[in-house]
């Protein structure tokens, strides 16, 4: 597998040549998958989802004019033939994971057996978008806020503090953003963090 971490996405032609020069072909002419799991837990998280997938919300990801580009929603996995979803996954150029929820997201990822599958896929090019990258690593820096968005007896809440683990770092995404629900992302509270 190979990975591009971002925080908003493909915004700038630097981060468009690598995907495209991890892809092997130009965009339009691959077949993109998008999971946007992670916006279960949060109030108007459907509308979220939706906007996403049209490219209202994600231009940069989802509207990058893909040859194809299909949803997988990973909570529905463990209820259909394995074989339909994993041939999805074996037979796509990219796996689109957007932002959300980083536990919750973790925790699907896992259950499904989607983390287990991508993680063998060597071709495959995953490009995570904020809790899509965070949950690539092996801590969750949003632990604390992840938790108050779950109910206390939820499965997610387990391994919370965790990632993936698919690569040897974490990262704290948005620093820097101008939108108000990311205040608290600046430089010094990475640092405070990091330590």
């Amino acid at each position: 597998m190979k990975l591009l971490l971002t925080s908003q996405g493909i915004t700038n032609p630097s981060l468009r040549s690598a995907l495209v020069e991890l892809l092997g072909k130009p965009i339009e002419e691959s077949r993109a998958i998008f999971v946007s799991t992670g916006m279960h837990p949060f109030r108007g998280g459907g509308d979220g989802m939706v906007r996403a997938l049209r490219g209202d919300l994600a231009p940069h990801l989802t509207g990058l004019g893909w040859g194809s580009l299909g949803l997988l929603e990973i909570t529905a996995l463990e209820t259909v033939k394995r074989e339909n979803w994993v041939h999805d996954l074996t037979t796509t150029d990219a796996l689109l994971v957007w932002g959300g929820h980083v536990a919750y997201l973790h925790y699907w990822m896992r259950r499904s057996g989607v983390a287990d599958l991508v993680e063998s896929l060597e071709n495959l090019v995953y490009v995570g978008v904020s809790a899509g990258s965070i949950v690539t690593t092996p801590y969750n820096c949003d632990v604390d806020s992840n938790l108050e968005e779950l109910p206390e007896n939820s499965p997610a809440c387990d391994g919370a503090a965790g990632g993936l683990g698919l690569v040897p770092f974490t990262m704290w995404v948005h620093v820097g953003n101008p939108n108000p629900i990311f205040a608290d992302h600046t430089l010094e509270n990475v640092e405070r963090w990091s330590r």
